[in-house]
């Protein structure tokens, strides 16, 4: 199945990538040309998504010493390390922005030339970015056992095509069974107060085809009660060393809701996102967004007026009620501390710890 979309890509001497925060109603393309620019982007959500995020950290840093001069190395270190700094400041859950950081800074510590360090690394955040859609079509791919003939899905917010470089994590899980000829549905929540299951992820399954139904938040419950999902799919920002994994605020919810019917709650990510080095979900740092997220909707004032609004952007799903982690590499399973390095010791991926 053709892509009916490019989430991010890099041209020449610029990026070119998808506004999401347009979408539904406009299907509008942006240009990056300076590092703020990147910034801006990923703080107000126009790229969003751990893997995503990743990739237009990586491009960003590329972008951002491009003009750098190419007879003093002096100047570029400094110029590298200063555009860094501004890169990994922008957000602070997802984890995928910092190894991508990181990544970038072990290529350009390398004994070259100036004008040589800039093609290393431009196609080093090009290779991520292909990297990152083979690994997402290696999630699905390996995930798609999981579902089967028949299952309605619930997913909550957007871990699809746009919220990684291409196919998707959660919604890559939910692709790969749908082009395997099994007959899928879906449940989207609409994922208050951004509304990215509403806006982003039903207008991604409608442009692939697959059947989605849009839900308010409070209705997982009852469509669970009535025996109408089979099973739960999300995708993550970080994923802890025991399991404990970090989602947009309200896969909690879900995760409670899920265990206490019964019902298979997995998550779906790429090993990047599995942050070894924090044990548990108490290490995330968890982002708080501007209450006025909260307090509006596209603009319009729908709290009274000097009422606070608290705006937590994530929350932490406990490993215990997952019932599986799926990655490139395979699924992991609890005991996930002994399961998720097991994983990265596979083909040689290298364990962060």
């Amino acid at each position: 199945m053709k892509d009916p979309f490019r989430t991010i890509e890099w041209k020449q001497d610029h990026i070119r990538l998808l506004d999401q925060t347009l979408l539904p109603l406009r299907e509008e393309y942006i240009e990056i040309r300076t590092v703020p620019e990147m910034c801006d982007a990923i703080r107000r959500l126009a790229v969003r998504g751990a893997p995503a995020i990743g990739v237009a950290a990586a491009m960003g840093i590329a972008l951002g010493i491009l003009n750098a001069r190419d007879d003093d190395r002096g100047a570029f270190d400094t110029l590298f390390g200063q555009v860094c700094s501004e890169i990994a400041a922008t957000r602070p859950t997802a984890v995928n922005l910092f190894w991508a950081v990181e990544r970038m800074k072990a290529k350009a510590a390398a004994n070259l030339d100036v004008s040589e360090l800039k093609k290393v690394l431009v196609a080093e955040a090009v290779l991520m970015e292909q990297e990152d859609r083979m690994l997402c079509e290696s999630i699905g791919r390996i995930g798609s056992i999981l579902l089967d003939e028949g299952d309605t899905v619930l997913t909550h917010c957007n871990a699809g095509g746009l919220a990684t470089a291409g196919y998707g994590t959660a919604l890559g899980v939910i692709r790969a069974a749908f082009e395997e000829g099994k007959k899928i549905r879906v449940f989207a929540d609409e994922t208050r107060p951004l509304n990215q299951g509403a806006r982003i992820t039903c207008w991604e399954l409608h442009k692939l085809g697959i059947p989605v139904t849009l839900i308010p938040d409070n209705t997982a419950a009852t469509l669970m009660q009535r025996g109408r999902i089979q099973k739960v799919i999300v995708g993550a920002d970080r994923i802890a060393a025991n399991g404990d994994a970090a989602n947009k605020i309200g896969t909690y919810s879900v995760g409670v809701l899920a265990k206490y019917h019964g019902i298979p709650f997995y998550v779906a990510a790429p090993l990047s996102t599995v942050d070894l080095a924090t044990p548990s979900g108490n290490g995330i740092p968890i982002e708080e967004r501007d209450p006025c997220e909260v307090t509006h909707i596209a603009g319009v004032r729908i709290a009274p007026e000097g009422v606070p609004a608290c705006n937590f952007a994530f929350d932490v799903t406990p490993h215990h009620l997952i019932a599986g982690i799926v990655t490139e590499n395979g699924i992991a399973t609890e005991p996930y501390e002994e399961s998720l390095r097991a994983l990265f010791a596979q083909k040689g991926s290298p364990v962060r710890s």
